[in-house]
């Protein structure tokens, strides 16, 4: 079972929206078993796979009552396609008062994803991505730890890059020895080639980070539409530009992802 701890310094980058839609890609160029978790309250993640926005069921609420994970998998999403589809965990729906609860057991049990993790009996060459809430919560800090990997979600803009060290940070901080020796790796989300910003920074980011940059996914109509049809944009559209990066991207880690690889330095 491999790792990767999908994170972001600051809200609003679509880090949900990469994780969806990158376990969708990963599955569908081979990789033996893909899982997606949910560890954000938001609990946007199933919506990208045609799940019902006010379900109940879901990681938080099994881990207060101290039930299995696997009693909250959603249902294999076929494609039209015929692809493989990933199993995804959702967060599920909660009230305030078991948000907090959540939280405060999370901070208790530092080792809690891990051994969560551990506890599905996921094939060796599983990938399980990991969808975090924005900046050094509770969760996040968990996904750190527990994590083989580290996917830094960010946007081309000024405050997005102005944030990438405090994120940086956390990883170093937080982040299990093997997540740390080999370091984070970075993806460019909503690349807009129309806008100089966009293209400046894009181009600045790829100068810092080198082949660490394991993706530019661009701007694009049919991401937004897929979301709306409860649909990665894979299965959506699968003829895009949005798509094909995500293909792109997919194919990137599974190469560095091999035994013989590692991720780049």
């Amino acid at each position: 079972m491999r790792v990767i701890a999908v994170v972001s310094a600051k809200g609003g980058v679509g880090k949900t929206t990469v994780t969806a839609n990158l376990a969708a890609a990963l599955a569908q160029a081979g990789a033996p078993a893909v899982l997606a978790v949910d560890l954000d309250p938001q609990n946007a993640l199933a919506l990208h796979f045609g799940a019902d926005p006010h379900t109940l069921s879901g990681v938080a609420r099994a881990s207060l009552a101290g039930n299995a994970w696997l009693g909250t998998r959603l249902p294999g999403v076929v494609p039209d396609h015929g692809a493989q589809a990933p199993q995804v965990l959702p967060h599920g729906l909660v009230n305030e008062e078991d948000r907090l609860a959540f939280e405060q057991q999370l901070a208790a049990h530092p080792q809690w994803l891990a051994g969560q993790l551990k506890g599905l009996n996921l094939p060796a060459d599983a990938l399980v991505l990991v969808d975090t809430p924005p900046g050094p919560s509770a969760a996040t800090l968990q996904a750190l730890a527990a994590a083989d990997h580290t996917l830094v979600v960010t946007l081309p803009d000024a405050a997005s890059y102005a944030a990438l060290p405090f994120m940086q940070r956390l990883a170093q901080a937080y982040g299990s020895s093997h997540a740390v020796a080999e370091g984070p790796v970075y993806l460019v989300n909503q690349m807009d080639g129309a806008r100089a910003l966009s293209r400046d920074l894009s181009r600045v980011l790829h100068e810092q980070f080198g082949e660490r940059l394991v993706g530019r996914i661009h701007s694009d109509e049919s991401v937004r539409e897929a979301l709306a049809h409860g649909r990665t944009v894979l299965d959506h559209d699968a003829a895009c530009e949005a798509a094909h990066d995500y293909r792109q991207c997919a194919q990137r880690l599974l190469a560095w992802l091999q035994p013989s690889a590692g991720m780049p330095r």
